[in-house]
């Protein structure tokens, strides 16, 4: 979140720095003086200028979702600043008063300034107002999106293939974001749901989806993407309206509105924020999904989890449905499962703490993901790389410990070139065109593959390494060369 200060003393620019730059970027503005030429701003951004100018604010790039603080001294200047914050397009303001005074005379000027929300300095310090000030900007974005889609006709909300938890639960609460029916936004996907714990998900709570074609997505009028982003589509979807995700953000398409925030440990969370942004009641099917989809994303929070995950998983649990998430979690091991995971010790080679092993060609992509997952729980294995062919695609899954080393990180080193690549620390996944994988590697045979998939992540490591000594090595010499 990104918030604009205009600040008259030195002492409100220090108390802003210290309480609102640990969770948001900050920008503060100053008229020219000796207060501009005695602030040495090393951990915010600087703008002098004049700001009952609009000019101020353009240059010190305002947008509708930027947060502005306006401190009041008590100036006669206070409506005119207004104006121009006004006219920069500026709409979530806050007139920060310094006495009780000043804040009943901020409230007086609410006729003409419906915007304004009036602050104590007492009300900016609390903990809740750092948390409202986001939700401000959540709020704003959240109905800007919700009129932009007000008049479709047929909206689609896509997701990507094979859709988890996440996907699903995100996809019904876009839907009720929107305000909309199952007629009017349609939940598609161009490959169904295939893992059993999500397709007794999809029966145990009446989800209803689409399976579309690749040109059944231009026939909607507007595109909504939830748990995924138009890379994952190559050729699909250079335009998009509206992108929420929480895989670390992809270039090369363009998009009316996005919300992608990697740090989230899953989608899930991020429309949780915006439900409760704009007041929207959350049904008890919808918290369960989301509830079950925060638990399935996040592993019960054992991976790539923050204080939102938690915040998210908090407020969802009254509304959900415990015992139906616990039927969810019952279908977790099949028998095909289980021969996958026979095949791949059978197979399978562990060197330096890195277990891998390949598959041959599984007749679904999800037993590879499974496989993975189940082989990081092996003692000593710190990194497990499971891959497979699937439909002349080659696929390969990762997970780790997350300890210093970067799965999403390895397979984009090694597979980005040639096909799609990414993921989290923790977790990565890359899709490859089999032969794209042969004329890059040379080779198909299985074993073969297993030792050079092994190869290639020990030859990362070791960088990894290599590039730590060397750092460390320059901290110990630097000191040295000092004294």
């Amino acid at each position: 979140m990104r918030c604009l200060a205009v600040c008259h003393t030195e002492l409100m620019v220090r108390l802003l720095d210290a309480v609102l730059t640990p969770t948001c970027e900050l920008d503060v503005v100053i008229e020219p003086g000796p207060l501009a030429r005695s602030i040495d701003a090393d951990d915010f951004g600087l703008s002098i200028g004049d700001p009952k100018r609009v000019d101020t604010f353009v240059k010190a790039d305002l947008t509708p979702a930027t947060a502005v603080i306006i401190e009041d001294t008590g100036r006669r200047s206070l409506r005119r600043v207004l104006e121009a914050v006004r006219g920069a397009g500026g709409t979530l303001v806050y007139v920060l008063g310094t006495s009780l005074r000043d804040v009943e005379r901020a409230e007086s000027l609410r006729v003409d300034f419906p915007e304004v929300t009036t602050l104590t300095l007492a009300e900016l310090i609390n903990a809740p107002m750092i948390t409202e000030l986001g939700r401000s900007v959540t709020r704003q974005k959240v109905q800007q999106y919700q009129r932009y889609f007000s008049d479709a006709d047929r909206v689609l909300i896509l997701t990507h293939n094979d859709p988890d938890p996440d996907a699903l639960a995100s996809g019904l609460a876009m839907r009720n974001i929107l305000r909309r029916n199952k007629q009017t936004a349609i939940i598609g996907c161009l490959q169904g749901v295939s893992r059993p714990e999500n397709l007794r998900m999809v029966k145990l709570l009446d989800l209803h989806y689409e399976v579309l074609l690749p040109q059944d997505v231009r026939s909607f009028d507007k595109v909504a993407l939830v748990d995924v982003q138009p890379h994952y589509f190559p050729g699909l979807l250079a335009q998009a309206d509206l992108v929420i995700d929480h895989h670390p953000e992809q270039s090369g398409y363009n998009t009316v509105f996005k919300d992608i925030r990697p740090t989230y440990g899953s989608t899930s969370t991020i429309l949780t924020e915006h439900l409760r942004a704009v007041d929207i009641d959350i049904s008890e099917r919808t918290a369960t999904a989301m509830l079950y989809a925060i638990k399935s994303d996040t592993l019960f929070f054992n991976r790539q989890a923050n204080r939102a995950d938690l915040d998210a998983f908090s407020y969802l649990y009254p509304l959900a449905d415990a015992m139906m998430i616990r039927k969810m979690e019952g279908a977790e091991i099949t028998g095909e499962r289980l021969d996958y995971v026979i095949k791949a010790w059978q197979q399978g080679r562990m060197m330096e703490h890195v277990f891998c092993a390949f598959l041959g060609e599984p007749s679904r992509e999800d037993f590879i993901p499974y496989v993975a997952d189940f082989y990081l729980q092996l003692e000593n294995v710190q990194w497990s790389v499971i891959s497979g062919v699937v439909n002349d695609t080659f696929i390969v899954s990762v997970r780790n410990l997350g300890y210093s080393r970067n799965a999403g990180d390895f397979v984009r080193r090694w597979f980005n070139d040639i096909g799609s690549a990414g993921g989290h620390r923790t977790m990565a996944k890359a899709v490859v065109p089999l032969e794209a994988f042969q004329q890059k590697f040379g080779t198909y045979e299985g074993s073969r593959i297993n030792q050079r998939m092994l190869e290639l992540v020990l030859e990362f490591l070791h960088e990894i390494n290599a590039t730590k000594g060397s750092r460390d090595a320059k901290e110990l010499r630097e000191p040295q060369a000092r004294a």
